[in-house]
C-alpha cells in the first residue's frame, strides 16, 4: 500500500511532471474547444513526440491532454453551439441558450466545476473498483450492446421534445449514415453506390460539425440587426448553494459517466447524453425548462463525460479493451513503451497503474485551475458583431472538418449537412 501511495505522489513531486501535466491540461483544453481538432487527434499526435520519452514523463503529458480536451469541448459548446467534441453535444442543450441570456460566464463555470467533480469521482472509481467494474463489463455480450444502442435511440427520441417520432427518426437516420462505407467484416461497400469517396464513410465529427455549427451560422443570418447580448462574467465560480442543491445530480451523473465509460467501445458522448436525459426525467423542477437554459443541463453531461474518463481506464488498464477512442491510442502508446495493458499489467507493473492515477489526480487539479481562467477572454466571442462572427464560424468549421482526415469530401458533407440542418 505504502509502495502504491509513493508511485501515487510520484507527478506530485517532480517540477518536470507537474509541468508537463499542466501544460498537457492547458493544451487539451484549448484544442478541445476547437471543432474537429479532437482530443484523440492531440493525443495520437503526441505520442509520436514521445516514443524515445521515459514512459513516465509521456504518461504525463497524455494524462493531461486527455483531460484537458475532454473538457474543452464545452466551452465553443457553450458560447457558439459548436461542440467542439462529441462528448460536448448535450453540454450545448442549455449551455447555448445560458450564453444567449448573457450567462457565459456561469455557464462555463459550472461545466468546469462539473467537470473536475465528476473528474475526481472517476479517479476514485478507477482506483478503488476496477477490478469489480471490469468483471461486470465481461459480462456484456453481442445482445447486450445491441440493446444499449437501442436504448439509445429511444433516449434521443426522449430529448427531442413533443415528438417522440422525430427523435427516433432522427435516431434511426444517424444509423443509417453510420452504415454507408466499407463493411468491417466482409470489406463489402454499404450504399457507395460505386463512389470510391463513400467507401470510408462519412466521418461523424463532419455531420456533428454541419448539423450543429454551419446550420447554427445560417440560422443566425436571419438576426443580423439584433444586438449581441452582454455577457455576464463578473461571477465565474458557482455558489456552494448551487452546487450542494445539484450534489445528488451530480453523483448520479458521474456514476453514469463510470458505468458507460467501463463498457468496452462507449464514450463520453454516450454517458453525456444518457447523463442529460436522466436529468430531464429525474428533476422535477429545473432552474429554466430543459433547452432553455436550465442549469442542471449543464451539470448532468459535463459531469459524466469527465467521471467516464475513470470508466473508460478500467477496461483499458484490467483487460487491455479500450473504453473509447482515445484510450485505444494510449494502449498503443504502452505497447510501444514495451509494457501490456491487460489482466497482468496490474501484476507485473502495479506501479504504472498508481501513477496513472496520480497523474488524473493532478491533471484534474490543473483542470479546475485553467477551466476557470480565460473565461472573461472567451465570453467575448459571443459579443463579436454577427456580421464578423459569422464567417469566422464556418471558416473553423471548415478547417476543423477538413483536419479530421485531410479530406476535401468531408468539407462538402459538412457544408452540405449544414444546410440540411439549417432546413430542419
Amino acid at each position: 500500500m505504502e509502495q502504491g501511495l509513493s508511485y501515487f505522489l510520484m507527478s506530485f513531486t517532480s517540477l518536470k511532471m507537474i509541468g508537463l501535466v499542466a501544460a498537457g491540461t492547458f493544451a487539451g483544453i484549448y484544442i478541445g474547444a476547437i471543432p474537429g481538432l479532437s482530443v484523440t487527434m492531440a493525443v495520437s499526435i503526441l505520442i509520436s513526440f514521445t516514443f524515445s520519452w521515459d514512459i513516465n514523463n509521456a504518461l504525463c503529458l497524455m494524462g493531461g491532454v486527455y483531460c484537458g480536451g475532454v473538457y474543452g469541448g464545452s466551452r465553443s459548446a457553450i458560447l457558439l453551439n459548436i461542440p467542439g467534441a462529441p462528448a460536448a453535444v448535450a453540454t450545448g442543450f442549455d449551455g447555448y441558450p445560458l450564453a444567449k441570456l448573457g450567462e457565459a460566464g456561469i455557464a462555463i463555470g459550472l461545466a468546469t466545476t462539473a467537470s473536475v467533480i465528476g473528474g475526481f469521482l472517476g479517479i476514485i472509481a478507477l482506483a478503488t473498483a476496477a477490478p469489480v467494474i471490469s468483471e461486470f463489463s465481461l459480462m456484456f455480450a453481442p445482445r447486450d450492446y445491441f440493446l444499449l444502442a437501442v436504448m439509445g435511440i429511444l433516449l434521443i427520441g426522449s430529448l427531442s421534445g413533443e415528438s417522440l417520432a422525430k427523435g427516433v427518426f432522427a435516431g434511426a437516420l444517424g444509423v443509417f449514415l453510420s452504415m454507408i462505407g466499407m463493411d468491417t467484416f466482409t470489406g463489402q461497400g454499404r450504399f457507395t453506390f460505386g463512389s470510391v469517396g463513400l467507401m470510408s464513410g462519412i466521418h461523424f465529427v463532419a455531420i456533428m460539425i454541419g448539423l450543429f455549427g454551419v446550420s447554427e451560422a445560417l440560422v443566425q443570418i436571419h438576426d443580423l440587426h439584433i444586438k449581441p447580448v452582454k455577457q455576464n462574467v463578473k461571477k465565474i465560480i458557482p455558489s456552494w448553494r448551487l452546487l450542494f442543491k445539484h450534489f445528488p445530480l451530480i453523483i448520479r451523473s458521474a456514476l453514469i459517466g463510470i458505468w458507460i465509460g467501463a463498457l468496452p467501445g462507449a464514450g463520453g458522448d454516450i454517458a453525456a447524453l444518457m447523463a442529460y436525459g436522466h436529468a430531464r426525467r429525474s428533476i422535477k423542477k429545473p432552474s429554466r425548462p430543459f433547452g432553455q437554459g436550465a442549469y442542471e443541463g449543464v451539470i448532468a453531461p459535463e459531469t459524466a463525460n469527465n467521471a467516464c474518463i475513470g470508466g473508460d481506464n478500467i477496461p483499458m488498464l484490467t483487460l487491455g479493451i479500450p473504453g473509447d477512442a482515445v484510450t485505444a491510442v494510449i494502449i498503443g502508446a504502452l505497447f510501444i513503451h514495451g509494457l501490456k495493458p491487460g489482466p497482468m499489467l496490474m501484476v507485473d507493473t502495479p506501479h504504472l497503474f498508481w501513477f496513472w492515477v496520480g497523474a488524473l489526480t493532478l491533471a484534474n487539479i490543473f483542470l479546475l485551475i485553467f477551466g476557470l481562467m480565460g473565461i472573461k477572454i472567451f465570453a467575448k466571442l459571443v459579443e463579436i458583431r454577427k456580421g464578423l462572427l459569422l464567417p469566422i464560424i464556418i471558416i473553423i468549421s471548415v478547417v476543423g472538418t477538413y483536419a479530421i482526415n485531410n479530406s476535401l469530401t468531408d468539407v462538402y458533407w459538412m457544408l452540405g449537412f449544414g444546410i440540411f440542418g439549417y432546413i430542419l
